[in-house]
């Protein structure tokens, strides 16, 4: 939504609160630098959120200047956690950024059970006493299965990159 500020009071509004704000007065359409320049108008440009970390978040703050004098939306990183107290008990930003990641984490892991789950599914077959395998086939396929059911004990798990992955005989 596009916003412009007021070159003499700051106020900063969209189109539409500029609109009511001029209720007795004809606008065009299109705003042209004709337009804005007859309201004391100054259109705000759109800038990137603000680079943040994982327990962070880009907040709109306000308007700013920047180096071409142009007017554009000011951003901030802004923390997701602080600490708090509640009934005499203080829970610290780091207890919360941890409880925040566990939850994360179990939901990745929770998707790779599932994945795991329906590899060992889709090779139950391969462990049949009537599998029309060799011997040595069904082996590095039980292997397979041990692998996948192992992954779970893994150090990176539950942030497993593809290659943690075991591979399909």
């Amino acid at each position: 939504m596009a916003e412009y500020r007021h070159t003499t009071t700051g106020e900063v509004k969209s189109q539409g609160q500029w609109r009511s704000h001029y209720s007795n007065v004809s606008l065009p359409r299109v705003w042209k630098t004709a337009t804005l320049a007859g309201l004391n108008l100054e259109a705000v440009l759109r800038s990137p959120a603000a680079t943040t970390t994982a327990y962070q978040t880009s907040a709109r703050d306000g308007v700013e200047q920047d180096a071409n004098g142009n007017w554009v939306e000011k951003y901030v990183a802004r923390d997701m956690y602080a600490d708090t107290t509640e009934d005499g008990v203080t829970t610290t930003k780091a207890e919360h950024e941890a409880a925040y990641q566990a939850g994360l984490d179990a939901n990745v892991a929770e998707g790779h059970r599932t994945t795991r789950n329906k590899l060992l599914e889709d090779s139950d077959w391969t462990q049949m006493n009537d599998s029309p395998m060799t011997n040595e086939v069904k082996t590095a396929w039980a292997t397979f299965r041990q692998e996948c059911r192992g992954l779970s004990d893994a150090d990176a798990w539950p942030n497993l990159a593809a290659d943690d992955w075991p591979v399909a005989p």
